[in-house]
């Protein structure tokens, strides 16, 4: 990885001390002249709007229509730290990214009030200075970084006009009047903020905009369906390279799935779950360390994100032989049947709530069935009981995060109605923990999830992830011929 400017040889340091340009220490003035020019114009000026940008103009109308006469600030964020001088690949907040369709770092939404409605404007960084080789000699330079829009560029394409952000702190230190921000992305605009704000209403505007999200437009779920199929495909690929993976260890798993995420998205949404063997049981094992053994089950928790941030998530959980066991195809069984309750009640004007209580339902009757648990199935559930192995929530609302409208109100998301453009996964599941003595020895070990991303219609729902097989028996064939 290439370091910052230095002299090429203990030699060449004290000329060029001599003879340095004032703007950085270390740089000839004829070296800095020299790369003031001879640049070609790389003007890009028959830039097409980005897909979703009536989308987002909608959107911001929304936006402006509930919070009439006040001033919103919405960042992006700024680039985190990994280690030293290397930071993590940028992601821009989920409320910048629906309302603008922009993902570069440091930017800020602003919606100025006048007396019909709102201005909108997108402060970014403009293009990096030739004059004082900011391009060349600054470490977020286009030389090292890669080119940014210029802001008329980004004005055409975001379908807002572009200002310097440069100059925002100061604009908004002086700004008058009732002001809102997105907290938690951007400390300096917050910091220039800091006396016309409250928390409770920033947190009504953070809320507002989580719950816009809850109901998905064209876009959105056009977006959706893409994540999901690159992630059908990246099971697929897992799949097919099973025998490498016993030979490594879950890494091989996890480095296949990623690669058809970067291949085809941006990134994958979340940390895929790798998770071979007991390591099933473990609801987040992203350590991905552990062997793949044939014999095991693989539990797969993985989604493709997609170039505008929309991520998929999809959980199988695949016999690495290729044939399920008795008892793992009788736990499978039991929570594809839960899972088949869960995604029937689904339906437009059906309550968030039904399709986890008939999931529900089904494991506590098979628990009781089974003699791991004394009925009758009402007290179980009543008092909780089947959590003990089922331990998670059947499902949440899918979008630009995985876990989408996660601030909502309880009354609009877990108590609230499902409509027609809302997307939720359906995700069963049964854990029986390696230590687990209140079992037979049998059960021990295995973890068993199967998720689905369901999108509620207009007379009931689609399985957006329909291309992967669910039923035991289907899976196995699905296995086998990908095995060849």
């Amino acid at each position: 990885m290439a370091d910052e400017l230095t002299p090429e040889t203990p030699e060449e340091e004290e000329p060029i001390k001599q003879r340095k340009n004032g703007l950085y220490p270390g740089v000839s003035d004829e070296l800095a002249e020299n790369m003031r020019s001879g640049w070609a114009d790389t003007e890009q000026y028959a830039l097409e709007p980005i897909a979703q940008a009536g989308h987002t103009a909608r959107r911001r109308a929304a936006l402006s229509a509930r919070f009439p006469g006040e001033r919103l600030v919405v960042p992006a964020g700024n680039l985190k730290t990994r280690s030293n001088d290397t930071e993590y690949p940028f992601r821009a907040s989920v409320e910048y990214a629906y309302l603008t369709g922009n993902q570069t770092e440091d930017g800020v939404l602003v919606l100025e009030p006048e007396r019909d409605g709102h201005r909108a404007t997108l402060y970014l960084l403009p293009r990096s200075d030739r004059e004082n080789g900011e391009f060349w000699l600054d470490g977020q330079g286009e030389l090292w970084v890669g080119r940014r829009h210029s802001l008329t560029e980004a004005g055409k394409r975001y379908g807002i006009p572009a200002d310097d952000v440069r100059e925002l702190t100061g604009r908004l230190a002086e700004a008058t009047g009732p002001v809102r921000v997105v907290r938690g992305h951007d400390a300096g605009i917050e910091a220039a903020l800091t006396d016309k704000v409250t928390a409770e209403r920033d947190e009504e505007l953070r809320v507002f905009l989580s719950e816009a999200r809850l109901v998905k437009d064209e876009f959105e779920v056009g977006e959706l369906q893409k994540a999901v199929d690159s992630t059908v495909r990246g099971f697929e690929d897992v799949v097919k390279v099973l025998d490498k993976a016993e030979a490594t260890s879950e890494r091989y798993i996890e480095g296949t799935f990623f690669l058809r995420a970067r291949v085809e998205g941006n990134d994958i949404g979340y940390g895929s779950i790798c998770a071979a063997g007991a390591h099933a049981c473990t609801l987040h094992w992203v350590r991905n360390d552990g062997p793949v053994r044939s014999g095991d089950l693989l539990l797969l928790d993985a989604g493709v994100e997609t170039h505008s941030l929309y991520t998929a998530d999809v959980t199988r959980t695949l016999p690495i032989s290729g044939r399920f066991d008795e008892i793992q195809r009788k736990v499978y069984d039991a929570v594809y049947e839960a899972q088949e309750a869960g995604i029937a009640a689904v339906q437009p004007g059906g309550k968030y709530r039904d399709f986890h209580d008939a999931s529900q339902r089904v494991l506590a009757e098979k628990l009781v069935e089974w003699g791991l648990v004394e009925g009758p199935v009402a007290r179980v559930l009543e008092l909780g009981l089947q959590r003990r192995w089922t331990l998670h929530g059947t499902g949440h609302m899918l979008g630009l995060d995985v876990h989408d409208c996660a601030v909502a109100r309880t009354e609009t998301y877990v108590d609230g109605t499902l409509e027609p453009g809302m997307c939720l996964t359906v995700e069963p599941g049964l854990y029986f923990q390696a230590d687990d003595l209140t079992v037979p020895e049998e059960y021990r070990g295995i973890g068993v999830r199967i998720e689905d991303d369901i999108l509620v219609t207009e007379d009931g729902n689609r399985n957006l992830s329909a291309g992967l097989p669910r039923r035991s028996d289907e899976v196995e064939l699905w296995m086998a011929k990908l095995k060849g």
